[in-house]
């Protein structure tokens, strides 16, 4: 490639938002290959077919930009009317501009402009026509919301979504307030005396009465969204299937009531082979999602059957049908899901007609259809019933938002114009995953996304903000730029492309004010400092995770806990504690820690033993100005197999592996009531650490959690 066409694709790579370098790991730049720039500007539809194209790319692309006379996307911050930037040819630069708002509840604000009088912003010359910039005010203060704005010029209409968001995400005191608690544990690993192999959402609910009756406020688990089970097999929570329906995995179909009222799914649930069955998923030390689920499956369909035919007025099935026609996403699902059972394959390898998103009614048996219907409802009844009376006890679900969703999913399938399907997401080489990691989903076009009003953002956000009292957003850097790897080429040859963050945290933050939820980004790892300088000003709480907060200075061995950040030991995809603990021999961090603590009043004696770290550790963080503590429960019986190691598939059992301890056997642990009590005692703002004195617990506020835990028949 010449020295011009190189200039060129710089130039072009720029106009689409495709990063042409970036820092690496190391702190050393790193330029995209030619190849790379070229194969994510086709993905994001430059009409580029090879390097001789560039200067007819580079015309068209401007051509096509300055053409659009308005963005399709305004953030106006606080209310605060915003300056919308028109860009009218110098033909079009004179006469009336009308202008009809129409505010998300309702009500609808009229007047016109003339073009003429517009203050001038800016003029340029693009490819021989002159373009002039102007700048049209609104009128008034906006209310928050979403508000469409339609514009009629001479020769055109132009729509612009007016995004009126607080600054701030909601930070306000609540069942997440300064020194809120709670503990981790993923769902599926959750035992109790009445599971079925897995954990349920009985089982969180239990766990967060177990949390409530020691003094915390939150029950935090990974993504519980809709999984493929069965052909195809995709249990990871980090590819649902979609991210707007949850995974019927998770039920407790003992609690539906027509388990209650169904002989047959009585009789079925009674079957001493079905009770084999049962107790064998239960015995077993990893979770069996096929067995599992299709164990579970008889039952509801049994249910099902129940419910069609009900005469018994109890209006059971006139709500399911009812809320059926409400809901004609959650039916265009169901049809979805059950294609896919009929064709036995994700729908990239459907027939073309079933792929271009049309399924007619032999495509898929009725049945199946009614099946994914009637789990979603019961999902959405357990959901809410859960999340209610949490939120009336000030306790909170803290529930997590995966990046993106699985390639052959319905997500995928119904909104293929703003996914690309010819890139995929990741991340760049780095100290761990030298080649760089390929996170195997379509990444979500920024631009199409835009054009639609950011409708599938805002609706898998409302999906989990109905229930959660906190949000953990997966790579929050996902918010301003994404690693892109075009199709065809390996990790280490992807690209960085730019998203419009503002608008992104605009959403984030006026949706986070309406359900009164907490909003954590994760950002771990390598982050630019201009996204923590945003999270910051937008108040999306950061993560401490201890593990990354080293310092490697004796003096001051752990960074302070900031005051906006969501505290723990460690995540899903990191080994506990002890495992962390133990291989630390030999580096100076097995002595400068054990030290530090004990001269901040954490420790009584300067040990290097694991269990008297991890409540040292637990204590430095407690003690902080962090506004939530997570615990992982596993910690505290110093487990020390990981739930996840990333980069394997068939190496290690990923998503699968079962807590060793069942929620009643850890109801009576004095390790693990004892630590979450000082833990209590500790997000107390009244108790402040001394330098080098004991921290024991007192036997009164061991007996206060227990008091609380037996209140709530554990």
């Amino acid at each position: 490639m010449s020295g011009l066409q190189k200039r060129l694709l710089h130039r072009l790579a720029r106009l689409y938002g495709v990063e042409t370098s970036y820092l690496d790991y190391r702190g050393t730049r790193r330029r995209a290959a030619p190849e790379s720039l070229l194969a994510a500007l086709r993905a994001l539809g430059a009409p580029l077919a090879k390097p001789e194209h560039l200067s007819g790319a580079l015309r068209e692309t401007l051509q096509r930009q300055w053409r659009r006379i308005c963005e399709p996307v305004v953030v106006a911050w606080g209310g605060k009317p915003p300056c919308l930037e028109l860009r009218l040819p110098g033909r079009a630069g004179a006469g009336p501009a009308g202008c009809r708002l129409e505010l998300e509840d309702g009500r609808e604000l009229r007047w016109s402009r003339r073009l003429e009088r517009l203050p001038g912003l800016r003029a340029a010359l693009v490819e021989g026509e002159a373009y002039t910039v102007k700048g049209l005010a609104l009128p008034r203060r906006l209310p928050e919301g979403y508000h469409r704005l339609t514009l009629d010029l001479p020769g055109s209409r132009q729509e612009v979504l007016i995004i009126s968001a607080p600054l701030q995400a909601h930070t306000s005191p609540g069942s997440a307030a300064e020194g809120a608690w709670g503990v981790f544990l993923p769902l599926y690993a959750l035992r109790t005396g009445t599971d079925w192999g897995a954990g349920d959402l009985s089982g969180l609910q239990d766990l967060l009465q177990l949390v409530q009756g020691l003094g915390g406020s939150i029950a935090g688990t990974l993504p519980l969204l809709a999984t493929y089970l069965d052909e195809p097999f995709a249990p990871s929570p980090y590819q649902p299937v979609s991210r707007l329906f949850w995974n019927e995995f998770y039920l407790d179909v003992t609690r539906s009531p027509e388990f209650g009222a169904s002989p047959e799914a009585r009789a079925l649930f009674d079957d001493r082979a079905f009770q084999a069955e049962l107790a064998s998923l239960k015995a077993a030390p990893l979770v069996d999602y096929k067995g599992g689920m299709k164990l579970k499956r008889r039952v509801l369909e049994a249910c099902l059957r129940h419910l069609l035919a009900d005469g018994s007025g109890s209006g059971r099935l006139a709500a399911f049908r009812r809320w059926a026609e409400e809901n004609p996403g959650a039916r265009d699902y169901a049809r979805f899901r059950a294609a896919v059972e009929k064709q036995r394959a994700p729908w990239t390898k459907w027939p073309e007609r079933l792929q271009e998103g049309t399924l007619l009614g032999g495509d898929y048996e009725p049945e199946a259809e009614h099946y994914h219907l009637y789990v979603q409802w019961l999902a959405r009844e357990q959901f809410q019933n859960l999340s209610a009376g949490a939120r009336q006890r000030g306790l909170s679900l803290y529930l997590d938002f995966p990046l993106g969703v699985h390639g052959g999913g319905y997500d995928v399938w119904r909104g293929q114009a703003i996914f690309v399907r010819e890139a995929s997401s990741g991340a760049p080489p780095d100290e761990l995953f030298g080649g760089g990691q390929d996170w195997h989903f379509p990444p979500l076009h920024p631009e199409r996304l835009r054009e639609q009003g950011y409708r599938y953002f805002i609706a898998c956000l409302r999906h989990h903000l109905r229930h959660a009292g906190i949000l953990r957003l997966d790579h929050v850097m996902g918010l301003h730029h994404l690693y892109w790897i075009p199709a065809g080429l390996p990790a280490a040859e992807g690209v960085y492309v730019r998203y419009r963050s503002e608008e992104f945290y605009a959403v984030l933050t006026l949706e986070s004010r309406r359900s009164q939820s907490l909003i954590v980004g994760e950002d771990l790892g390598t982050v630019p400092g201009y996204v923590r300088r945003a999270m910051a000003r937008h108040r999306i709480q950061r993560m401490y995770i201890l593990p990354f907060e080293t310092t490697g200075d004796s003096g001051r061995v752990l960074r302070p806990v900031p005051a906006n950040a969501l505290a723990a030991l460690n995540t899903h995809d990191m080994p506990p504690f002890a495992a962390y603990w133990q291989s630390r021999r030999g580096k100076e961090e097995r002595l400068t820690l054990p030290a530090y603590l004990y001269r901040r009043g954490l420790l009584e004696t300067p040990t290097q033993k694991t269990g008297a770290l991890l409540r040292g550790c637990l204590a430095h963080l407690a003690a902080s100005r962090a506004r939530v503590v997570l615990v992982n429960l596993e910690d505290l019986w110093l487990e020390t197999e990981p739930q996840n190691i990333p980069g394997t598939v068939d190496q290690y059992p990923n998503w699968r592996r079962k807590a060793r301890c069942t929620l009643e056997e850890i109801s009576r642990m004095p390790e693990v009531l004892e630590a979450l009590a000082e833990l209590s005692r500790l997000r107390n703002r009244r108790v402040k650490v001394r330098p080098r004195r004991s921290l024991r617990i007192t036997g009164k506020i061991l007996q206060t959690g227990r008091e609380g835990f037996n209140h709530h028949e554990h």
